[in-house]
């Protein structure tokens, strides 16, 4: 792995009313990361610390981009990683999701990829710049993209 820190990649949420009104004005809360340590997966602005995860690159099989349809908007947008099997479950958002639940929501994703995403809302993701990181960082895990189902 590279340790060139100018590969870093790292979004950040936009402000919010709930960041400020929960503290977190004091710094701009990291939503998603890719380093030479892997992958960082931020909370929701109003949980972020419970809800923060950081995946080690020996966990990580594939960097994911995915979607889904929601009815009447456009298409809810996730990036995750897919880990390697035996993996302990990530805390995050969609930590209590039920296995029916995430297959009724996504159906063209596994339960374990749908909890270790974050929806890309409040943030935004440059595909680029996160396949340069992840190439930089971790040469032999690839960036995919599932088509919707």
């Amino acid at each position: 792995m590279s340790s060139d820190h100018s590969a870093v990649y790292e979004a950040l949420y936009v402000w919010t009313p709930i960041q400020i009104l929960s503290g977190a004005w004091k710094g701009r809360l990291v939503a998603f990361r890719v380093d030479e340590r892997g992958v960082t997966l931020g909370g929701a602005p109003a949980k972020y610390e419970r809800q923060k995860a950081f995946v080690p690159w020996p966990e990580i099989e594939s960097v994911v981009l995915w979607s889904h349809k929601v009815r009447g908007a456009d298409p809810m947008r996730y990036v995750g990683v897919r880990r390697k099997p035996g993996t302990p479950v990530l805390p995050g958002p969609n930590a209590g999701l039920s296995r029916e639940q995430t297959a009724k929501l996504a159906p063209h994703v596994s339960h374990e990829l749908f909890l270790a995403s974050r929806s890309i809302a409040v943030w935004t993701l440059d595909p680029r710049r996160l396949t340069e990181a992840v190439g930089a960082f971790a040469p032999g895990v690839p960036v995919e993209t599932v088509p919707d189902a």
